[in-house]
Parts: structure tokens; sequence; C-alpha cells
């Protein structure tokens, strides 16, 4: 998963994903054709409408901004004092009538995307504040905000070290009022037990950032400005000492709050977070058929590699649900039975990245990226909601690395927890996930969408064509015969899937229908085949998180939908790499836009 593919926009931390890489020219020629034609008055006044709300978001929300590459503000912070929150809510306003009072049907097609994506945006933003109210009871949004107002200054190398550690120095003197505006803004009695105890043991991993990034780094810095950073640190560790003081012993014991939010809140917030045409019945009814349909074809792949096999469960033409369940776990247990060792998870992803990177190539599916990828662990601070992410660099910073993050497994996990995190993340798992996370999938995907001309799409990229571009190429990659048609490999492809659907039906089911967590690891230990740390850590992140886990199900559905109508219309002239590069040459709008504009259809 990419974790700036959750929202967090301007000072309300609710801003939708940054883009990658560098800025250039698109490689498709319809973009290019739309970029070069003279700009009509409508084009001009969005464009000059564009630019002032980036600019706008910049000021209000500067730790976006220096993930963006915008590094004006690298010294301050986000306010969500109750005054920033009313400035980003007067400045979201006027932006929002500004766009009103424009004639979106004489835009360029482009244009005209982007019009309707910053709409959905600001519309998002103002129900996000007067309505959602995440700043009232989400405490990952300040603890995010903190962490990244570090990181982002000091894990890529934008500018000199000095200067970097400067501008931290100047975040580490405003983080502890950022702290002190969590705790006046944080009501506890609306705030879920599950947020607060995951904060709690989130807090001291900012000092972790401290440590690994700037006190190693300080003899960089003049002496009066290393004086002047080291009190900034020691103020910052009484701060989060502070702040943990309060987490533990008001926020942790007072959480009252229901993590569960609603049919009404969940409904609006994933019309917002998808911008899709499928409404939640819709998606439950596609998942659920999906899941069927999916476990099918597992068995039948069950049937082959144990055909012949001593102790193989019966495998017969028409299965009972009990015959399907026995023969698909019994073919799994081989994939486990290959699975890194504790301490190779990341050196084996980075084989696994560099196998499956040349494979593209060798089979020339999709134009390759020439920036750089580096494979880290997961920060602290970042632990607890995802196994793996990709972190793209802005779009307006150039020539940085794409870093794809792994989290290590826990000090304190017992043997059986780490045996079952390695049997669900075994050797073919970790292939899966580089391609998911890696080639081709987000690290290219990202690449490519930050060569659209467009920043405005950049900073609003999708998180459901992203997430769904990286479930789409799990498959094409098997479909092309990676790891030699390995049918194992086939299988596990087929159980990721499944936890792609899955998380769609979980995500509704646990914040609409009431679902216990019995319930939850049924779908997820029994029916889509997840071992318990990792259905374990899927139920946290399901009460952490919502409208985020159907990105990739949804995303996925609509890339599959899109490619068989592009090939349906072009027949036999239809070409698999052409095809790819185009559709990421739009810079990764929602996925429906790029269908309209591949497909030449009005942009609805």
């Amino acid at each position: 998963m990419n974790p700036k593919l959750r929202p967090c926009l301007l000072a309300l931390a609710l801003l939708a994903p940054l883009a990658a890489c560098q800025k250039t020219e698109p490689t498709d020629s319809a973009a290019s054709a739309a970029s070069a034609a003279a700009p009509s008055q409508a084009d001009a006044a969005f464009a000059d409408l564009s630019q002032r709300a980036l600019d706008g978001w910049m000021k209000l929300s500067p730790i976006s901004a220096t993930q963006i590459g915008e590094h004006r503000y690298d010294g301050e912070l986000d306010d969500l004092s109750a005054e920033g929150r009313r400035q980003g809510v007067e400045f979201t306003r006027g932006l929002l009538s500004e766009l009103d009072a424009l004639d979106i049907a004489s835009l360029s097609r482009e244009n005209q995307v982007d019009a309707a994506i910053l709409r959905n945006q600001l519309e998002y933003d103002l129900w996000s504040e007067e309505t959602y109210q995440s700043w009232a009871w989400d405490p990952q949004l300040y603890s995010e905000l903190a962490g990244g107002a570090i990181y982002g200054l000091m894990a890529r190398e934008f500018a000199p070290l000095p200067e970097r550690l400067k501008s931290a120095t100047a975040r580490m003197q405003k983080i502890p009022a950022l702290l002190q505006q969590a705790r006046a803004n944080l009501d506890p009695a609306r705030v879920p037990k599950i947020h607060a105890e995951t904060v709690a043991r989130q807090n001291a991993g900012l000092l972790g950032l401290v440590d690994a990034f700037i006190t190693p780094s300080l003899d960089q810095l003049e002496a009066a400005d290393r004086q002047v950073a080291e009190a900034a640190i020691e103020g910052l560790r009484a701060a989060v000492a502070e702040h943990q003081e309060w987490l533990d012993k008001t926020l942790v014991p007072n959480a009252k709050g229901d993590f569960r939010i609603g049919a009404e809140l969940y409904d609006r917030k994933l019309q917002f977070a998808l911008l899709s045409s499928l409404s939640r019945a819709e998606i439950k009814q596609r998942a659920e058929s999906e899941l069927e349909r999916v476990r099918g074809e597992m068995y039948g792949i069950a049937r082959t590699v144990l055909a012949d096999r001593d102790g193989a469960p019966a495998l017969p033409d028409a299965p009972t649900p009990e015959q399907q369940q026995a023969a698909i776990e019994a073919a799994l247990e081989l994939a486990y039975a290959e699975r890194p060792a504790r301490d190779r998870v990341v050196p084996d992803a980075e084989a696994a990245l560099a196998q499956a990177t040349e494979f593209v190539k060798q089979k020339d599916l999709v134009t390759l990226p020439d920036a750089p990828v580096e494979i880290i662990e997961m920060p602290e601070f970042q632990r607890g909601v995802a196994v793996a992410y990709c972190d793209s660099p802005g779009p307006l910073d150039k020539n940085l690395k794409t870093f794809y993050a792994v989290s290590p497994i826990p000090d304190e996990w017992s043997s059986e927890q780490v045996d079952s995190f390695l049997r669900e993340y075994n050797s073919r798992m970790i292939h899966l996930l580089s391609i998911h996370e890696g080639t081709p999938g987000h690290y290219l995907e990202g690449w490519h969408s930050a060569r659209h001309p467009s920043t405005l799409r950049a900073v609003m990229r999708s998180g459901m064509f992203a997430e769904g571009w990286a479930v789409y190429t799990e498959k094409v990659m098997a479909d092309a015969g990676y790891l030699d048609n390995d049918p194992l490999l086939r299988l596990v492809q087929l159980k990721f899937y499944l936890r792609t659907i899955a998380n769609a039906i979980l995500d509704q089911g646990v914040h609409v229908d009431g679902w216990t967590r019995e319930q939850a690891m049924d779908l997820m230990v029994r029916q889509t085949f997840q071992q318990e740390r990792e259905a374990a850590g899927k139920w946290v992140r399901a009460q952490l998180t919502s409208a985020q886990l159907p990105t990739y199900f949804v995303g996925v559905q609509e890339h599959f939908d899109m490619r068989k109508a592009v090939e349906q219309q072009r027949g036999e002239a239809f070409d698999l790499k052409a095809y790819h590069d185009q559709v990421l040459s739009y810079g990764a709008p929602p996925v429906r836009f790029v269908r309209q504009l591949v497909l030449d259809e009005a942009i609805e």
C-alpha cells in the first residue's frame, strides 16, 4: 500500500495523494495535443484558478508542500487550531465559488477532468472539516503530521544537508505547539480506543526519527546553528514525553468513541474517496461474486498441483464447500513451505524487485522508469497500518529516490507469530509484493503519472487508480508467465487478489454492518486464506481507516473493465505496451476519467 493515498488535505490534513518523480512532457499523443492547443478563455481562467489553489494549499499545509516538492515553507507547520481551520474553510469556499462560475463545458478535455477532480476535492475538504471532523476524534492526524514534518525534510536529498537541518530545527521548535493543538482539539469521548492506543504506541517514533536522521548529522551545522538545533531537540523530547503522559493517562483511559463511522458517513466518504460510479451495494455484490469465482479458479489449480501427491485431500469435479476448502489449503501449504528467513524479508524483496524489473523489460510490457528506487525499513512512526508501501518523491522534486518501505517483524513477536507472518509473506508472496509496490506497480506508475504536465492532477493523484493499477499488474505478470508459469505463483497471486476482494467486503462490513472481530476473521482466515497475523493486522487497519480498503478492489475492477473495452474497440490493433503507456500517461486521475480519455467518451 501507498500511505500517501490516504486523504491528508491542507491544514485539515485531508489532501489526496502526492505524485512521484519529475514533471516532464506526457508520452501520450492525445495528452500532448491537448496541452499544445491554444487555451480558451475558460482554460486560461481555470489555469489561474488551479495555480492559486496550489499556492494556497502549499501555504496552508507546509508539511504536504514539502512532500510535493515546494520548499518555501520547509520551516513551517500546519495550523490545526480553530483559527487555522477557519482559514482553510474560507479558502476552500472561495475556490469552490470561483469554480462554480466557470463554463466547464468550454474547457479542454484534460481541464474538464481536472475541474471534476478539483470540485470533488474541495467538496471533500468542506465535508471533512464540518461533518466528518477527524481533527476532533482521530489522533493519527496529529502523529502523522508530526512525523511527516521531520521525515519529509530528511529522507530525501532535495537540498544540502545543513539547509534541511535548519528547516528541521525550525519545525522541531513548532511541533510542541502541534501536539498541544492535538490535546486541545481531541475530545476523548469521541476518540475510538483503537486509535488512542495505536498513537500511544507510535508517539515515541517521532524521537526515533530525530535520533536516526538529525542527531547523527548535527556536526554538519555551524556552532551557533548546532546549539539551536540541540535546544530544539531537548524541547521536543520534553514535549513528546508530556504528550505521552497525556496519551497514556488521559486519552487512552477515556477514549469512548466508536471506530465504526456508520452508513451515512461511510457512503459519503466512499463517494469522495473513490469518485467511482459504483455504489456501496454494487461494490459488495461484485466483490462477493468475485470471491466465489476466484475460489473456484484456485480449486482448479489445487487439483493440478496436488494430483498424485500422497495424502492429498479428495479432489472431485464438483466439490462440496468443505472439499474445496481443504484442497485449496493443502495446495497453499506447498507455497508456504518456501518462505524467507526472519531477517531476509527486505533482502529478498530487493532481489524480487530486480527480477520483476528484468522480466518487464524482457517481455516489453510497459516503459520502465529511469528514476532510482530504494528498499528501506519502514520508519517506526508509520508502522502498524500496512506491511509495505511505496513512497514516491513529490511532483515538484526532480530525480529523487522512490522508497519501497517494508515493515520489520516486531522483536516482541513469538515464534508462532513470526511463522504465521512468514507463511503469509512466503517467497512467492514477496515477489508479488515487489510487483505491487515496485515494478510494474506503484513505483513505475508513479514515475509515469508524474510525466503528465498538470501539477494539480499530480497533487490530487487518485488512490483508487494507483491501488487498482498495482493489483492489475499482479495479474499482468502472472498472465505473462512470471517465474516460468509456476502454478503456485498463480495460486498465491489469486490468494493475493482474494485479499483485495476481502478488503472491499470487510470495510463496509465493519463500518456499516457492525461486524464483530469473529466475522472479520472468518472472512479473512477461512474464506480468503489469510494467515492469522495478516488478518489480525487487517482487522486493526479496518478499525483505524475507512473508505481506503475498497480502493484496491474498485480500482482494479475499473482497470479490468477499461482494458476489456479498449481491446474490443481496437481488435487486432490492440498493443499491450502501448495501452499501458497510454493509460499511465494521464497522470492518475480516477479510472473513470482515464477510460473516457482513452475511448474518446464525454467527460462526466
